[in-house]
């Protein structure tokens, strides 16, 4: 999260990031464009991969870990008949063979045992760090360290096309999902080596790729700090998947203090929900407690909203 002298910007921005930048350099060049002083986004997309990242400016910030935590949906190009160092386009090419699927048939059915819950390792070449040092600049001195299997779900694996020894591959999975693991996991499974040779994020959360801007938008002096405002979502947009929860005068005051609060429809204990004001502000996220008490998880600064959300 970046924190510098500036406006106080509160809202998500959905960007289009375009291949060859970080996510980091994308969400540099969007907060100087909003001259916010306090924005992060919500996890990284590869340098190589475009698509959809939220941005959370000021406030949202707040709801950053939500949605690095949500579900995500990309489309993978699969180039079979080689392998590569990083596992992607990026890296040389370590093997090859004379062969590629015979038919989509062949690549449906592999993909077939890609699915479902499974332990994956994180690739060398990734982001991830190792006392204070990204793994991949460990990769690039050729230094690989044992790294801890994580548990996710590939919810779906469907082929869109195939050609040219190359397949495009719909991707929904959760998150820490490496896409350039199942790549080289389904050349492993129809023995013919693969890489990944492109990836575009379509959703993440509530959010989906049509709704996204691009970078252009955002180059130093083309549109007002004020005019890129209209752009923002509010910031439990990123939590439209939890149940709201409306509070009366006295328990949104108490809840403005760090207390639990009584109310008289609590979901299940542990469940996390939206809370919001008698006026439709949003007021943060609490957690149901078994005794139909909420206690406050997250708070925001009350945001204006135009009506309660339809799944109060």
């Amino acid at each position: 999260m970046t924190r510098a002298r500036g406006r106080n910007v509160d809202g998500i921005l959905l960007l289009d990031k375009p291949p060859g930048i970080s996510s980091n350099h994308a969400l540099q060049r969007v907060r100087r464009a909003f001259a916010a002083a306090k924005a992060g986004h919500t996890g990284n997309l590869d340098v190589a991969a475009s698509g959809l990242l939220p941005l959370c400016l000021g406030e949202a910030t707040k709801v950053c870990g939500f949605l690095l935590d949500a579900d995500k949906r990309y489309q993978a190009l699969v180039a079979f008949g080689a392998e590569t160092s990083t596992g992607d386009v990026e890296g040389e090419v370590i093997r090859k063979t004379d062969r590629v699927p015979a038919s989509a048939t062949e690549i449906q059915a592999a993909l077939g045992q890609l699915e479902g819950e499974q332990w994956q390792v994180p690739p060398m070449y990734s982001a991830l760090k190792r006392q204070g040092q990204p793994l991949y600049r460990l990769a690039r001195q050729g230094i690989e360290v044992e790294r801890a299997p994580r548990r996710i779900t590939i919810h779906t694996l469907e082929l869109l096309r195939y050609e040219a020894g190359q397949a495009l591959i719909d991707v929904r999975c959760t998150k820490g999902t490496y896409v350039r693991s199942l790549a080289v996991s389904l050349g492993e499974i129809l023995g013919c080596g693969a890489h990944l040779a492109g990836l575009r994020r379509l959703e993440a959360g509530p959010y989906d790729i049509t709704h996204a801007h691009p970078l252009s938008l955002f180059e130093q002096g083309a549109y007002s700090p004020e005019a890129l405002a209209e752009l923002l979502l509010p910031a439990d947009s990123a939590l439209a998947s939890l149940p709201a929860l409306a509070l009366g005068p006295d328990e949104a005051r108490r809840l403005g203090l760090g207390q639990r609060v009584r109310v008289a429809e609590a979901a299940g204990p542990g469940v996390l929900v939206r809370l919001y004001d008698v006026q439709g502000r949003f007021l943060g996220v609490g957690e149901c407690e078994a005794d139909q008490s909420v206690r406050p998880r997250r708070l925001a600064a009350s945001q204006a909203v135009t009506e309660m959300p339809e799944s109060r």
